[in-house]
């Protein structure tokens, strides 16, 4: 077994086409597919089902070609490792990012890592909490960027900011409206637009509203939006509220940050974290994506006292 068999394997599995594979590695297509038949003779198992168009990993090749994932990466950082101790910070940094964060946090985050010019490709792509930590556990992405503590054994969390929740209210609420600040008794299920299941912003307001026992309550308003912004037209076009975090609402018109209210006595936050496998090690390209986004935010979403008041997810 080596590691061009790892990479081949990997590269099978990407394209589910040996022919494209082949073409992606530089390789002809029988080399790639003798060099994988070496490593399953060695292996004794069949890692691909060749009889399926496209072709599929077979059970115990799935978990092969996962570890190989893992395997390939660890190589790569060590030789990351080494460029690092010689002052040699470059490459890339594939990562993954929450959708109720990546349209306030990257346009920033993106401009600030242009301004200082780091030789670091950033690859970034959007997916849903469960997506990026099982695809950081698989090696496919580096970094996650997510609402934390997600409480994983396998993942090593690196706090970064807290960011408030604040309440947006359809001015057709006549009484909620009025008010300046809400309780935590205003926000009524039958009232409130929430998130899709899959989305952990959605459990944090759950568990803000303390509404998990309340699950068979009966409502009109069942639809569950897929992003923050539908939930703020959503509101403008009908009634109700939602709730938004804090860098929501530098995206709102001014007659909307009119809908805007904060909550009384509670302070709900989340906590945005970089989340990595424990045995990441780029240790100075992860600190110099800390240290820009710690820049793209806001300096008050840096107090470590907000803390205390993070919503669970």
């Amino acid at each position: 077994m080596n590691i061009q068999q790892l990479e081949y394997i990997i590269a099978v599995d990407n394209f589910r086409h040996f022919a494209k594979a082949a073409e992606a590695s530089f390789v002809t297509q029988p080399t790639l597919s003798m060099m994988i038949q070496k490593l399953e003779e060695e292996l004794g198992v069949k890692i691909f089902d060749r009889s399926q168009l496209p072709v599929q990993p077979t059970p115990i090749g799935a978990q092969v070609i996962n570890q190989a994932r893992v395997i390939v990466s660890q190589v790569k950082q060590v030789k990351d490792i080494v460029q690092e101790e010689k002052g040699i910070v470059k490459g890339s940094l594939r990562i993954g990012i929450i959708p109720t964060i990546s349209p306030y946090l990257l346009p920033n985050l993106i401009q600030k890592h242009t301004e200082h010019g780091f030789d670091i490709e950033l690859v970034i792509e959007e997916a849903t909490t469960d997506q990026i930590m099982e695809k950081l556990a698989s090696g496919t992405l580096d970094v996650g960027i997510l609402a934390t503590p997600l409480n994983n054994d396998r993942l090593k969390e690196h706090p970064v900011y807290y960011e408030k929740f604040f309440a947006y209210v359809s001015p057709e609420e006549t009484s909620l409206y009025a008010k300046k600040e809400l309780d935590e008794d205003d926000l009524n299920i039958n009232r409130l637009w929430l998130l899709t299941e899959v989305h952990c912003f959605r459990s944090q307001i759950l568990r803000l509203c303390n509404m998990r026992k309340k699950r068979n309550v009966h409502t009109l308003l069942s639809y569950e939006a897929g992003s923050i912004a539908t939930l703020v037209r959503i509101v403008d076009q009908n009634s109700g509220l939602t709730m938004i975090p804090e860098m929501a609402i530098d995206h709102l018109t001014e007659e909307q940050k009119k809908n805007v209210r904060p909550m009384k006595k509670i302070t709900p936050v989340r906590e945005v974290s970089l989340v990595t496998r424990k045995e990441f090690l780029r240790e100075k390209m992860l600190n110099l994506l800390i240290k820009e986004v710690k820049e793209a935010v806001p300096t008050s979403f840096l107090s470590p006292e907000l803390k205390k008041f993070v919503v669970a997810i």
